[in-house]
């Protein structure tokens, strides 16, 4: 819950739209990929090292993980279509002949199925994010805090103590 409240203050904030909408994808193709492969090490290497909002990616994570289960059977067979199409077997071999290819793992279909499907997905999601943040900010936000029910929420003691501002 904590990194919930975090996140909406994040997209309330003055912090970068693009940021927030880099966490996001950051988040989604980490979550839709299982969870120890090659790429998922590069992306938390990045989150930890770069000024990637950690509670975003970190919501992004949980969603997209619990979506990865409704779409693995998809995933699966663009995975499977992929590393079955005979135009690509040279590769495939060159590329598992390789130390590089042997660590990516890249030869299992949940694997490969869900990294061209979320890098597919990510510009999509890197732009239609950072849109809603902005008209989040520009319309929504303000409308929302005037509303009585947020004004008793923000003043209570649960909501102060989850915001970080009482000990």
């Amino acid at each position: 819950m904590n990194y919930i409240v975090k996140f909406l203050k994040a997209i309330s904030s003055e912090t970068n739209p693009w940021q927030i909408a880099f966490a996001l994808v950051l988040g989604m193709i980490f979550g839709l990929s299982p969870l120890w492969r090659l790429h998922n090490v590069l992306i938390l290497f990045v989150v930890l090292v770069f000024r990637v909002n950690v509670a975003t990616f970190l919501v992004s994570l949980g969603v997209f993980s619990a979506l990865a289960f409704a779409l693995d059977p998809l995933m699966l067979q663009l995975g499977e279509r992929l590393l079955l199409a005979d135009g690509l077997q040279q590769f495939w071999t060159a590329l598992y002949n390789s130390p590089l290819g042997l660590l990516s793992q890249f030869n299992h279909t949940l694997t490969m199925g869900s990294l061209v499907s979320s890098l597919l997905a990510a510009p999509f999601v890197l732009f239609l994010s950072k849109y809603l943040i902005v008209k989040y900010r520009s319309s929504v936000m303000e409308r929302v805090n005037k509303m009585h029910i947020v004004k008793v929420l923000k003043a209570s003691t649960l909501f102060q103590k989850f915001s970080g501002l009482e000990g």
